[in-house]
């Protein structure tokens, strides 16, 4: 429990107070979400809270790198490349032995931190960039498939059991850009997008800790405690955008957020020798309803004759309130969908081949549930919608 405590408190506080903050200096900067025709607010909104979530993941991580410089010195011996690592300026008995005795472990993982931090505040800068100065949707998709590549090009790629690198390299860049946009399409309601990553991160983390290296046998607690990080500066940016919101993350904390998620779910192990291949699909429960919206969206804009990439009012929170939820029913309908898709991630690694395929048929039969009454429920608008339009013609004769 310390250790919980001590990983998702400092990104909490972080974010929540830098929240404060930006509510006054948004507007200053330009960084202001107006009311619009498809906007669900009636006011102009701070929209930069993408900044909290980043300080509030990256500062941590920061003062983590300052105390391992301080706790080891990195030497390469005689005759190897890979550093060793030796004591430095802080003793190691200033800290708890079970702090301590992790730390070489982080010290090795540093760089990769740093590379893939570095990266996403780069994705981060671009959703800033383009929540001042509404950049052209094909100048982002070029830049989110070239910072993606990059991604793959150090390494960072799923795991599926496929030996084919040209493939596996292919449906690593496709599942990075599409959790970008995914979350970045789902945020469009207060609380929305900051809650399903909440639970996606809880969700993760909980898998990191029940399932071993394949190595070790002990729990992956680096990625772990990347999620919960993520966590915590989440629910400290949802201080300030639960209903009614204060602060948006715009797309500078949609994209941050979805590019964390879909390469740390990248880094996890989540099958080896003691876990069953079909593991590796947990991070597909875990994310199912952000890609659902994003799937959803583009098939029906296509059918509408609309371009995927121009924003509107079909997205899976609209749907719901055009079916007559309020906007914090569609919400709560929402989390509830991501918490339930999510708890089967939480069992793939525990069950054989056919358990695998009753929680994958599960978490398939709640999404096509969801489906049916959605399309049901706009036939039955249509039709009533219709048939008022006859009522009032044959009124009118």
């Amino acid at each position: 429990m310390w250790w919980l405590f001590f990983v998702i408190v400092p990104s909490f506080v972080v974010s929540w107070l830098v929240g404060f903050a930006l509510r006054v200096w948004a507007p200053r900067w330009g960084l202001v979400d107006r009311p619009g025709p498809r906007k669900v607010h009636d006011r102009p909104m701070p929209t930069s809270g993408g900044l909290a979530i980043w300080l509030g993941v990256v500062v941590p991580f920061a003062i983590l790198q300052i105390v391992l410089w301080l706790t080891f010195d990195a030497r390469p011996p005689q005759g190897l490349v890979t550093p060793e690592v030796v004591a430095g300026f802080l003793p190691r008995e200033w800290l708890p032995e079970e702090v301590a005795r992790h730390l070489p472990g982080v010290w090795g993982q540093s760089g990769r931190l740093w590379t893939v931090l570095t990266l996403a505040t780069f994705v981060m800068i671009l959703g800033l960039a383009d929540d001042r100065w509404k950049l052209p949707w094909w100048f982002r998709l070029l830049v989110e498939l070239i910072v993606a590549g990059v991604t793959v090009a150090e390494g960072y790629r799923l795991t599926l059991f496929i030996e084919v690198p040209l493939l596996t390299g292919i449906l690593s860049i496709l599942w990075i850009v599409a959790l970008i946009n995914a979350f970045n399409m789902i945020d469009n309601m207060d609380g929305l997008a900051a809650g399903v990553a909440a639970i996606a991160c809880t969700v993760l983390a909980a898998v990191m800790l029940l399932t071993p290296k394949p190595l070790t046998g002990e729990p992956q607690l680096f990625v772990a405690g990347f999620f919960l990080v993520m966590l915590g500066s989440l629910l400290g940016f949802l201080w300030h955008n639960r209903p009614p919101a204060r602060l948006f993350m715009g797309d500078a904390g949609s994209y941050f957020v979805g590019y964390l998620l879909a390469v740390i779910s990248m880094t996890a192990t989540f099958a080896g020798e003691n876990t069953p291949r079909h593991a590796v699909l947990a991070p597909l429960c875990a994310l199912t309803v952000p890609l659902y919206d994003l799937i959803t969206v583009v098939i029906i804009r296509l059918r509408a004759g609309a371009s995927p990439f121009v924003g509107d009012t079909r997205h899976f929170s609209h749907r719901l309130v055009e079916l007559g939820m309020t906007k914090s029913q569609a919400v709560l309908t929402i989390y509830l969908m991501a918490t339930s898709c999510g708890l089967g991630a939480l069992l793939l690694h525990q069950v054989d081949t056919f358990g695998a395929m009753v929680i994958l048929l599960l978490v398939g039969c709640m999404v096509s549930l969801i489906a049916i009454l959605e399309t049901t429920g706009r036939r039955a608008q249509r039709r009533t919608k219709n048939s008022q339009k006859d009522s009032l013609a044959g009124f009118s004769h």
